[in-house]
């Protein structure tokens, strides 16, 4: 038969996407054994005209994303699809939890101004998520490029902060089509942080939308820029209008991690080293700076309250934060020591750091510990930082996160499990990370876990939407096929079920490797990759 070579590698491939790697195992074996390799070999053996057509097949496919605009291609199928279930539960109703959260005068609405949604870093939503009715399932191939933070202006585009393997770029991207409408290029790293591109959070993790429609971002070269994202016309657009200069005070060996605003409006930002700061515009010609130094590693965003005070969590302690009315410095309200282990563990990005601070109701804070025995989740009074009570989570030893406790009313706080996570490489060819989520609730100074749940999610940043009732997480199912698929998972904020799980993609590409799942305002949620957007809606009425 003429083409039997290439209907042979095509069959081959056909079943790699139907069973994963298991085919690609067997093809390894059938050539290891000499028997069969010397059947297989003279009749498989290409030409010149085969190889070279294979090759440049390859070399287009490779291509595509370097040469084509971002968002215009989908992201490639991995292989699986057969032996992994593209949907599992049903569609579910919603179940509204009450709770109110303070709109931050300085930021742009609840839920579209930050990674964590708002001043408070409470993860939650009041508007819809999907609720797994008929859900669709559209992607956009960026390359090599993640979208670690993703917002939206008042026009209902998403904002996006997004890095590859050089440094990180900010785009504002249509909602439907995922494609960006104009790209602003911030600058390069610069190789002082001391970490791999996939676990550098210098300037290209946290921003925030202002109240003015501005993302406030941090650069690798040390500066805060402000920068519109439209124009007069209310066209996309990225000019920046301010740009403060921290070299002078920032060391050239530290970096920015993360910056908020507070009531006040002052922008208050902190680097990887502890170096934490204020720039106030006091009418002057030159905004003053102030800075503390804690001297302790940093590696998560802040939350703000209403009564000024600001909330960051070191390697070392939580502390609350105020700034000084006369001289606009930072100065310690309190700080709380908690047990932060003895080691940086597989699935966490700093040195056993706790969580963002999550603001909660009752005049109380949350945050996760790094104990070596098991986690646990922590609740503290916001006025004088002392500790009302405490719960375990997870299996002893197998227990870390770096992501932020979401706030699902009533005193409770979901609770997600990284344990296991290293890098990319931790979840291919069908490996997963530890289990687990947990529902702690807080009452009358006493801390219980009201549900857990086995789901695996290696570094999803999961949302809650109180209109739903529902967690959203992005989870990944261990596969004896091989296969790594990756789900967006909802789960019952009151009873711990999962509701439904529908199938994103399979293989590396849909690794969302620490990107937080976004709720846009009109129920889809959005995932970054490694190489692009996953949009996960329900089914759309014509």
């Amino acid at each position: 038969m003429r083409y039997a070579r290439s209907l042979a590698l095509l069959g081959t491939a056909l079943l790699y996407l139907l069973l994963g790697p298991v085919v690609v195992l067997a093809v390894v074996v059938a050539f290891a054994v000499p028997r069969s390799r010397r059947r297989l070999w003279p009749w498989l053996r290409p030409t010149r005209r085969v190889v070279a057509a294979w090759a440049g097949a390859v070399a287009l496919v490779v291509a595509i994303p370097v040469i084509a605009p971002d968002g215009w291609f989908p992201l490639p199928p991995g292989g699986g699809a057969l032996v992994t279930p593209s949907y599992v539960g049903r569609a579910v109703s919603e179940q509204p939890i009450p709770m109110e959260l303070p709109q931050h005068p300085e930021l742009a609405p609840n839920g579209r101004s930050s990674m964590h949604n708002d001043a408070w870093a409470s993860d939650a939503y009041a508007g819809p998520g999907p609720t797994g009715d008929s859900p669709e399932v559209d992607t956009a191939w960026y390359g090599v490029e993640e979208c670690a933070t993703l917002a939206f202006d008042e026009r209902e585009r998403l904002v996006a902060l997004c890095g590859d393997l050089s440094g990180p770029t900010l785009h504002v991207i249509d909602p439907d089509t995922m494609r960006p409408l104009v790209t602003k290029d911030l600058p390069d790293r610069v190789g002082n942080s001391g970490k791999r591109p996939w676990q550098d959070l210098c300037g290209g993790s946290y921003f925030y939308l202002d109240a003015e429609d501005r993302a406030v971002l941090a650069t690798t070269d040390r500066r805060v820029l402000v920068v519109a994202t439209h124009d007069g016309e209310g066209d996309p657009d990225l000019t920046t209008e301010e740009s403060y200069d921290l070299s002078g005070v920032v060391p050239e060996d530290d970096c920015l991690i993360a910056l908020m605003p507070d009531w006040e409006g002052r922008i208050w930002w902190v680097t990887g080293d502890g170096l934490i700061g204020t720039i106030t515009e006091t009418g002057a010609e030159e905004p003053v700076v102030r800075t503390l130094d804690l001297g302790e590693e940093v590696a998560n965003s802040l939350a703000t309250g209403e009564d000024g005070g600001v909330y960051v969590v070191t390697v070392e302690a939580l502390y609350k934060l105020v700034a000084d009315d006369r001289r606009h410095r930072p100065v310690v309200r309190w700080r709380t020591t908690y047990d932060r282990g003895t080691s940086q563990k597989p699935g966490q990005l700093s040195q056993g750091s706790g969580t963002t601070p999550t603001l909660l109701p009752d005049g109380l804070v949350a945050i996760t510990d790094n104990a070596d025995q098991r986690m646990r989740v922590l609740f503290l009074r916001t006025d004088d930082g002392e500790e009302v009570c405490r719960a375990e989570v997870f299996e002893k030893g197998a227990g870390a996160t770096d992501n932020s406790l979401v706030s699902v009313g009533e005193g409770g706080v979901v609770v997600e499990n990284n344990h296991g996570y290293a890098g990319p490489w931790s979840t291919m060819l069908g490996f997963a990370t530890q289990p687990g989520f947990a529902r702690v609730d807080v009452a009358d100074g006493e801390c219980r876990v009201s549900w857990t749940s086995d789901q695996v999610a290696p570094t999803s940043v999961p949302k809650v939407s109180l209109q739903t009732g529902l967690v959203y997480a992005y989870t990944k199912r261990p596969s004896r096929w091989g296969a790594s698929a990756w789900y967006l998972t909802a789960i019952d904020a009151r009873t711990g079920r999962t509701a439904f799980a529908v199938r994103t993609g399979l293989g590396t590409m849909f690794n969302n490797h620490y990107a937080a799942v976004t709720l846009a305002p009109d129920g889809s949620a959005y995932i970054a990759t490694l190489a692009g957007l996953v949009r996960v809606r329900d089914r759309v009425s014509e």
